[in-house]
């Protein structure tokens, strides 16, 4: 891998995290000495690694983050972050630097010939509080994701621990996970109650254990090259089919923030990584797609670049007794349609809330099986999704190509052929088949809004405040109310489930404004111009919804009592028949 790392934020100087890290918080054994036991450990510091941290202490559960690594990673790797992974970080506490740094987007471009051929757009209205896509270089959301771990007291980070051993031990599901963990000053044991294995794509744990993922690998090659240049072009993605100095293949570009260009370029077949990443062959090839897009001879220069292949595959369970799994160590994706980390972190907050229950001993292990079946289902859908722009993108075999051809030769006269284009982006999957959905509610009786599964609908409030902003504390129910008091039947089940363990507030969505708080409500929303009710296909008083702590929808109802909300609560969390 060729990199040189010679950007730097315009709002926020780069410092050594490593630095930073060894002043206040050393690695070394002796720092840890005694016994090493903590009830969950999380190995690796990427974005799915970091957020999970950060989701587990938001739910009050304490962990230790350990990495083999000394810093955050070189490079852009990650670069495109969605709406819905904008609303998972705004919960980590990160969302308002990455708005401040990133480049927001919405637009995507198809050339073939010279010639645009498909504009794809993304939805956005004035209800949405972020784009639907930001452009920002993983380094850099690593490093604010860094900045908010090193602050929370539930957290400890240590850099230079490399996980070298894995077994479980006890009976069942395991009732210990013993480490060996291996530092630059030497080795140390440790034991933990839940380990969290997001140590990448080449997750040694995942090796170790002997685990097998399914799926495919594509034949085709891309070079990732970032270069910092000068392009007076907007935020927008560009994909050029079959260029003339790349016939047959396929080119991306996208600007990132402080100056930098990422330029993704197939390569031919046959060509290996060593001799796609020598100087002379990523300037000439840079150099040709400049002129191509009328910027011949603007200078630039190198900052970081890579090889790739296009994968598509995922472990059939990511909860193996103890030990679970979550992003690239659960499932490889290719890159077309930015599914990579933002599938990831839709995995961090999937998981983080069961963990923190299950590990404070308030819901049962099997909860944990649902985070397995919600995930392995959601891989899968994107897999076959992105295998249909995986083998347009890079065309597996001559008659994939043949009818991609046909359509780049379409497309330039025939504009019903452009939607063929689109890269199907990556989205916030909906679990509508989840086991923790409530069977005996009204899901079908909503004419509109989020059904089984669905994450929420965003909502603005006033100017500067949305529905979003203040959801996913813990179980929220959503109660539509005319200022009426909230049923003391409803207000008892919340604070039993409070007195247990489990957060779980009452937010009225009050249509009268001039009321003032909704009487036994934990928070009141103004929806005196009735926005939530219409997005939320909620007519009447008395409409409810029950949001899991990862804001997703297990339960809604045309009209609630205490017993419906109570055996969907323990519904969603596994939990029926267990006493408080």
């Amino acid at each position: 891998m060729t990199q040189t790392s010679t950007h730097q934020p315009l709002a926020e100087p780069r410092r050594s995290i490593y630095y930073q890290y060894r002043v206040h918080q050393p690695w070394l054994p002796s720092a840890h000495a005694g016994p090493q036991r903590h009830p969950v450990a999380i190995v690796g510091t990427g974005p799915v690694g970091l957020v999970t941290a950060l989701e587990l202490a938001r739910h009050g559960q304490r962990c230790v983050l350990l990495e083999s690594e000394l810093q955050v990673s070189e490079g852009s790797r990650a670069i495109v972050f969605t709406r819905r992974s904008m609303e998972i970080l705004q919960q980590a506490g990160v969302a308002g630097r990455i708005s401040a740094n990133g480049l927001p987007w919405r637009f995507g471009n198809s050339m073939y010939r010279g010639q645009r051929v498909f504009r794809m757009q993304a939805p956005h209205d004035d209800d949405d509080r972020f784009f639907p896509m930001i452009n920002l270089q993983q380094q850099y959301l690593e490093e604010y994701l860094v900045d908010a771990v090193l602050s929370h007291p539930l957290i400890e980070l240590r850099w230079g621990n490399r996980v070298s051993h894995v077994v479980q031990s006890g009976k069942g599901d395991g009732t210990t996970v013993q480490l060996q963990v291996d530092t630059p000053e030497g080795s140390y044991p440790m034991d933990v109650d839940w380990l969290v294995a997001a140590d990448g794509a080449r997750s040694g744990i995942r090796t170790g254990m002997n685990l097998v993922m399914e799926g495919a690998s594509y034949e085709g090659r891309f070079v990732i090259a970032d270069i910092r240049i000068a392009l007076p072009l907007p935020t927008e993605r560009l994909a050029f089919f079959d260029p003339v100095w790349n016939p047959g293949n396929t080119i991306l570009m996208h600007r990132e923030p402080h100056g930098i260009w990422r330029v993704d370029y197939q390569l031919p077949a046959g060509e290996d990584a060593e001799q796609a990443l020598r100087p002379e062959s990523l300037k000439a090839r840079i150099d040709a797609q400049l002129e191509m897009i009328g910027f011949g001879g603007t200078p630039w220069e190198m900052d970081w670049s890579s090889v790739y292949s296009a994968r598509a595959l995922t472990l059939p369970d990511y909860v193996h007794g103890r030990v679970i799994f979550a992003g690239d160590a659960a499932h490889m994706l290719p890159i077309f349609g930015v599914r990579g980390a933002n599938t990831g972190l839709q995995d961090a907050q999937a998981l983080a809330w069961r963990l923190a229950l299950v590990a404070r001993g308030v819901a049962p292990s099997r909860l944990l099986d649902s985070y397995s079946s919600e995930r392995v289902g959601a891989a899968r859908e994107i897999i076959d999704e992105a295998g249909k722009s995986t083998r347009f993108m890079a065309p597996p075999s001559r008659g994939f190509r043949l009818l991609r051809d046909a359509v780049l030769s379409l497309s330039l006269t025939q504009p019903f052929v452009g939607p063929l284009y689109h890269w199907r982006t990556s989205r916030p999957h909906e679990y509508a088949h989840s086991p923790l959905n409530s069977a005996g509610d009204d899901n079908l009786l909503f004419a509109a809004g989020p059904g089984h599964g669905a994450p929420p609908c965003n909502v603005r409030l006033a100017p500067d405040d949305f529905l979003l902003d203040h959801l996913g504390g813990g179980f929220d129910l959503l109660y539509f109310s005319d200022g009426s008091p909230i049923a003391p039947g409803l207000r008892e089940v919340a604070s039993a489930a409070r007195a247990r363990g489990v957060n779980m507030r009452i937010i009225a969505i009050s249509s009268q404004a001039s009321s003032g708080a909704v009487p036994g409500a934990c928070l009141t929303l103004d929806d005196s111009r009735g926005r939530c009710r219409e997005r939320y296909g909620a007519p009447a008083h008395g409409a409810a919804y029950l949001l899991r702590p990862d804001q997703h929808v297990c339960a809604r109802w045309m009209a609630l009592d205490a017993g419906r909300l109570q055996s969907a609560l323990d519904n969603a969390l596994a939990a029926t028949g267990v006493q408080a």
